[in-house]
């Protein structure tokens, strides 16, 4: 496997960045209220995650995700970047996978990496605009991994209330403390496997499209919700 290589500027800069971010997202995560909310009902009623299914979210809710999610072995795959690495760094802190590929380097060995993890009995997730964009517009990585192991796929957002956004490409929210925070999960959706030697490209266009909708529709609702978690409608997580 390829290794990266960092100069040495890069790897103190690496060091700072990825204990940094973790000393943020580990001092604001635990002042956060979340609440969930779901499309279709998931079993047991209040859980926070369902599993085997592969998750996609935009890579501007890392923040709020990577806390609420921490040290339950979520494989996430990660460019073979500078940014990547210290983002790979920074999730491992939390007890997350990092599996490096992208959409544009060695992404069909991570692809493979994603799907032993399924295999294992892990969860899968996608920062699924990442690792550079264009904002909020959905790759397919997640419906060829659908495909391949033959499990759902769904979609899910984190809204703020009060956030810092910040001038990067993804317009990164970093909650400010004791933020409201509403994840909303899209209804799965299961790219056929049977199919996957007469698959038409337009038929994978269309799980796609399916895709892209349901993480519109999810950052849709909990953008308009999130000032309402703590109501009856949507209790406070207890952590």
């Amino acid at each position: 496997m390829e290794t990266l290589r960092f100069s040495l500027r890069q790897r103190i800069l690496l060091w700072i960045v990825s204990w940094a971010s973790y000393l943020a997202i580990s001092l604001i995560g635990p002042t956060l209220r979340y609440s969930i909310s779901w499309e279709e009902l998931p079993s047991p009623p209040d859980a926070t995650y369902e599993k085997p299914v592969i998750y996609s979210f935009w890579h501007r809710a890392v923040f709020a995700s990577a806390w609420l999610w921490r040290r339950i072995g979520i494989a996430v795959m990660v460019s073979r970047s500078f940014d990547g690495e210290y983002i790979a760094r920074t999730i491992e802190k939390l007890g997350f996978v990092a599996v490096r590929g992208s959409s544009t380097r060695s992404g069909a060995r991570a692809l493979l990496g994603l799907k032993s993890q399924l295999e294992q009995g892990n969860l899968v997730a996608f920062t699924i605009d990442g690792p550079r964009g264009p904002k909020n517009v959905a790759k397919p990585g997640p419906v060829l991994l659908s495909r391949a192991s033959a499990l759902p796929m769904a979609a899910f957002y984190v809204a703020l209330s009060d956030a810092w956004v910040l001038n990067t490409w993804d317009a990164l929210m970093i909650p400010k403390p004791f933020s409201k925070a509403l994840v909303r999960f899209s209804a799965k959706m299961q790219v056929p496997a049977g199919a996957a030697d007469t698959e038409t490209d337009a038929q994978l266009a269309e799980f796609h499209r399916q895709l892209q909708a349901a993480l519109e529709r999810v950052t849709r609702f909990a953008e308009e919700h999130v000032n309402q978690v703590g109501s009856p409608e949507f209790p406070i997580l207890k952590n």
